[in-house]
């Protein structure tokens, strides 16, 4: 059987290793060069948000019937971080260095409280409430990463 938790655990370490080498490319070889692992990290993450908000989310929330709970927390820091990697891509456009290392670093801080979040609390919450159907709950989520 597998857990919903280690799925989307293992899910946010392969962002944040996109998400720190494209802040070392950056440094190292300019944005021009970053941009490719900017597109990756912002598709990365945006493929994450979904798996949440389409898939385990509304699991969740089905099974708990808790619609104004955690869920609803997670999905506002989600739009806070759509607004961030937006900011970020911009800086990238217009090779603003300052910017995008100003930006990268609140979003640094955001993503790891986020993490945190879900990892501690929701995960634990969604694997015991939806243990039974967790199998299924992570091929709906797989399925969409070849959407």
């Amino acid at each position: 059987m597998n857990s919903i938790k280690s799925f989307l655990t293992e899910d946010h370490r392969n962002c944040d290793d996109t998400f720190a080498g494209m802040e070392q490319t950056a440094n190292s070889e300019g944005l021009a060069v970053a941009k490719d692992l900017y597109k990756k990290m912002a598709e990365e993450m945006e493929h994450h948000f979904q798996m949440e908000e389409r898939v385990m989310f509304p699991a969740f929330e089905q099974k708990t019937g808790m619609t104004e709970g955690p869920t609803q927390m997670m999905r506002m820091e989600h739009e806070q971080m759509r607004a961030l990697i937006k900011e970020i891509g911009e800086a990238v456009d217009a090779d603003n260095k300052d910017r995008f290392f100003g930006l990268t670093e609140t979003m640094m801080i955001m993503v790891q409280q986020h993490n945190m979040k879900e990892e501690q609390m929701l995960y634990t919450m969604a694997q015991q409430h939806l243990s039974a159907e967790a199998d299924q709950v992570i091929m709906m989520m797989e399925a969409m990463i070849t959407e």
